[in-house]
């Protein structure tokens, strides 16, 4: 079958272009996409085409289709896929399978299965490590971004302390400690307030900081130190370019003793070693931020790695049961990730939306592959309601969800779209 799709080609040559499937077979799975999220990791894909890690060295003669954050419903079933898959079942994707240790993954590595796509044929990879999951829910866009959500979940699952006298890590962060979530107000550091807040696993003090007032007041909006403090949580927002001395006014939450876990969200040398300065006895750090230089470095005081325990982990991805765990927690209501979104748009837009993406400031940009529709952010829907019934209707949907995007918002555009 026919479908349109947006694929590499090249380092910064992303092309919309119309493609054959191939027809399914015994062991296929083809699936009708609803929705992709563009990640920043796509936009690093498209910088370095053939050189990235997981898109194939002949890329420019064998382009592969972009987009790894999408969820939508299973289209047709090879016969030896039957037992567990049904046309119209939902589905989620976790395109980080690994299987036999390679680093091929959907939306990077192959010529017919990416986010970005009206329609797609699963790898037999997938299928074999079990990472197409069964989404039973009919608000897609959640599905696309619990793939985020688990490389979220992941770090805080991968923060690890340790105990005197023993050599084994007590993984996961402290129940009731301080954490620091550092220039954590872009789309995934406002997953991880809220999953913060909302783990079964929760500190007692959590303090986000960065240096752009209008991203924290939105923030603080959205996840309320009120709300916090009704989970016996103490929250605090810190704009720390604001402060004469970061470290010493971080370290002052704490009273002094520093934090025991500290995730850093932005690849700044400066933001890297603060991180470091405010790390508790034993505290870990995770490097959350993917640098695009290879050569980045930042210092790392070995006296206290000595002395105090403190440690360094990196995280990039999550597993299948991390976003099993975002999937459960986001249809049960006890996350709401709709926060991380701050554009929708169409297939059409994907190129152009992906190309620019660190250009372009918000959060999220939430693609329904079945339309097309120009990027639009959420926050222009009044203006354009003005003289657009449709945008009138969302800015009225987004007035009663807090601002954000929802289930009945998505609904919505959809209806209007195909028809």
């Amino acid at each position: 079958m026919k479908t349109k799709a947006v694929r590499i080609h090249g380092k910064m040559d992303l092309r919309l272009e119309e493609i054959d499937l191939p027809e399914v077979g015994p062991d296929d799975v083809q699936v009708k996409i609803i929705s992709d999220s563009i990640c920043m990791s796509t936009y690093k894909a498209a910088v370095e085409g053939a050189e990235h890690k997981r898109v194939p060295d002949n890329v420019a003669e064998n382009p592969t289709i972009v987009g790894h954050e999408f969820c939508g419903v299973i289209h047709a079933v090879g016969e030896n896929w039957k037992h567990k898959y049904k046309p119209g079942d939902g589905f989620a994707i976790q395109p980080a399978h690994f299987y036999k240790g390679s680093q091929m993954a959907p939306g990077y590595s192959y010529p017919y299965c990416g986010g970005d796509s009206q329609y797609a044929n699963v790898p037999i990879e997938t299928l074999l490590t079990d990472n197409l999951l069964h989404y039973d829910s009919d608000t897609y866009f959640y599905g696309s971004l619990s793939e985020p959500m688990s490389c979220i979940i992941g770090t805080f699952h991968a923060m690890y302390h340790t105990k005197a006298g023993s050599y084994e890590h007590d993984m996961g962060i402290v129940e009731g400690g301080k954490m620091a979530l550092l220039a954590s107000v872009g789309p995934m550091g406002l997953g991880a307030i809220d999953y913060a807040l909302h783990c079964d696993r929760r500190p007692s003090l959590l303090v986000v900081t960065d240096i752009d007032d209008e991203r924290l007041a939105r923030a603080e909006s959205i996840y309320t130190v009120e709300h916090a403090k009704s989970l016996g949580i103490e929250l605090h927002y810190v704009n720390t370019a604001k402060v004469d001395d970061p470290v010493k006014t971080l370290r002052d939450f704490t009273g002094g003793t520093g934090y025991n876990d500290v995730i850093c969200f932005a690849p700044v040398k400066s933001v890297v070693e603060q991180a470091d300065a405010i790390l508790g006895f034993d505290g870990c750090l995770n490097f959350f931020a993917g640098p695009t230089n290879t050569q980045f470095k930042a210092e790392f005081n070995f006296y206290n790695v000595h002395y105090l325990y403190t440690h360094l982990v990196g995280t990039s991805g999550g597993n299948t049961d991390d976003m099993k765990e975002a999937i459960a927690m986001m249809t049960s209501g006890k996350i709401n990730p709709a926060a991380m979104v701050t554009h929708v748009g169409g297939l059409d837009a994907v190129v152009d939306t992906t190309l620019n993406l660190p250009n372009i400031r918000g959060g999220k940009k939430l693609i329904y592959t079945q339309i097309e529709m120009p990027l639009t952010a959420i926050a222009d829907f009044d203006k354009l309601g003005e003289t657009d019934p449709m945008f009138k209707e969302l800015a009225e949907i987004t007035h009663r969800h807090n601002g954000l995007w929802s289930a009945e918002a998505e609904k919505y555009l959809l209806s209007c779209k195909q028809h």
